[in-house]
């Protein structure tokens, strides 16, 4: 099999292909050829070596894959060899074989590609869980999603129009236009405006009922303060603490110091609630990660949430991926082709 290896800690460069046999399922485990794998930012944070669940480098990440059963181990003979699958893999997926467990892969529907498939698992299962499951967005509310372009935030752009939800989106200004053709309501240049500022014009001074921000530092002051009255919001992630393709500690530091630490009677007071979302830290509840699983490729099935898939880059050219990411030029999911 061939594998992109984090060889050291540090930019793109540090990414290298190497080859190696192919795994053998254990137990309860299916053996996956894969067709696609997903890129996220945890990755790039991993090859950066500021992810802290991620393996002692060197090593091989990856989150999601998708591709077809071509060995099952004793016990996961429920599903046949030739299927069609999307799964999740904590770590190795960037792999063109892997082997997991069978709770962590779901049959990809009928009419839905496998390159789709691969888009499907980290984003749409967490904006699904922070939006559907936790959130309880409907009509009537009004949700604020930072980075509304990335491949989460396309996924919470669809949930939320499925729901009835107006949004809120921060972009780069070259990115409004396709935002708004696909369905955000207001659009926010966050690298020239204050957003905290332009939620509150927008929203007449109410603000928002949830808040989306995989920014980090400061962000999460400021998305909190946007909250009206019985307003959530989910902190998945902070990309600010890597603004450039090295490891900085300067931004690492500032974020730090800019977190907030929220004071539960304040929390009280205002009638605001703050979650923290990783997904990679459910795994020990894999049934209920499953449950949700399927209820996500069922709405992908029938139509209702439609992958955006921005570029497609072969195994070879995983560094130009990670740059690519990295550079905040995606407008959807970026995924790696073996």
């Amino acid at each position: 099999m061939r594998q992109i290896w984090i060889s050291r800690a540090g930019k793109p460069e540090v990414l290298e292909l190497r080859e190696a046999p192919d795994p053998e399922p254990g137990p309860g485990e299916i053996r996956i050829r894969v067709a696609a794998s997903g890129l996220n930012f945890a990755d790039i944070s991993a090859r950066m070596g500021l992810y802290p669940d991620m393996p002692p480098i060197p090593c091989v990440v990856g989150y999601e894959v998708s591709g077809v059963v071509d060995a099952v181990g004793e016990g996961a003979s429920d599903i046949e060899l030739g299927a069609k699958v999307v799964a999740l893999t904590r770590f190795g997926g960037h792999s063109d074989v892997v082997c997991i467990p069978r709770a962590q892969a779901v049959r990809i529907p009928e009419g839905i590609s496998m390159t789709a498939a691969a888009a499907v698992p980290v984003n749409y299962l967490t904006a699904w869980l922070m939006l559907v499951e936790l959130g309880n967005v409907h009509a009537d509310h009004t949700v604020l999603v930072h980075a509304a372009a990335g491949g989460v935030g396309q996924a919470a752009l669809q949930i939320c129009k499925h729901r009835g939800a107006s949004v809120i989106g921060t972009a780069s200004a070259g990115k409004h236009e396709r935002l708004r053709e696909v369905g955000v309501d207001h659009c926010i240049d966050y690298r020239n405006l204050d957003f905290e500022a332009e939620v509150m014009r927008i929203t007449e001074g109410r603000g928002v009922d949830i808040a989306l921000d995989a920014v980090g530092g400061e962000s999460f002051s400021k998305s909190y303060r946007c909250l009206r009255h019985c307003g959530r919001l989910f902190m998945f992630g902070a990309s600010s603490f890597a603004p450039s393709d090295k490891r900085r500690l300067m931004p690492i530091l500032k974020g730090l110091v800019k977190t907030p630490k929220f004071k539960p009677f304040d929390l009280l007071d205002n009638n605001r609630g703050v979650f923290g979302i990783n997904l990679g830290h459910l795994w020990h509840e894999i049934d209920r990660l499953g449950t949700l699983f399927e209820q996500v490729m069922d709405k992908v099935g029938d139509g209702t949430l439609t992958p955006v898939i921005d570029r497609e880059f072969s195994f070879d050219q995983a560094a130009e991926a990670h740059a690519y990411i990295q550079g905040r030029n995606n407008f959807g999911k970026v995924l790696l082709v073996p």
